[in-house]
């Protein structure tokens, strides 16, 4: 190990996020998902991560070696409320 001690990975989530201009309340709830997952799969090590794709090719720039198969929530679709001539009649 050099002089330099090694930098922890949420040091290294921090960075990433703050380069990257993330709110520092989307850092927080990152962090603190981060961490859950760390704690509740008793994590020890960098190569307990082997399974975090974004993770892995984001923060650590290493490729993993196999695929995620994750997919994104469908993005709700806001419609406009707009009255009818008749209720914005009746609301006057």
């Amino acid at each position: 190990m050099s002089r330099e001690k090694k930098r922890k990975i949420m040091d290294e989530v921090r960075d990433y996020m703050r380069l990257h201009h993330y709110s520092i309340h989307t850092e927080k709830s990152y962090c603190d998902w981060i961490g859950r997952f760390i704690k509740f799969h008793q994590m020890k090590s960098r190569a307990d991560f082997e399974n975090g794709e974004d993770l892995y090719r984001k923060v650590l720039k290493k490729d993993p070696d196999q695929k995620i198969n994750a997919t994104h929530a469908k993005r709700r679709q806001n419609l406009p409320v707009v009255m009818t001539r008749e209720e914005a009649a009746m609301a006057v």
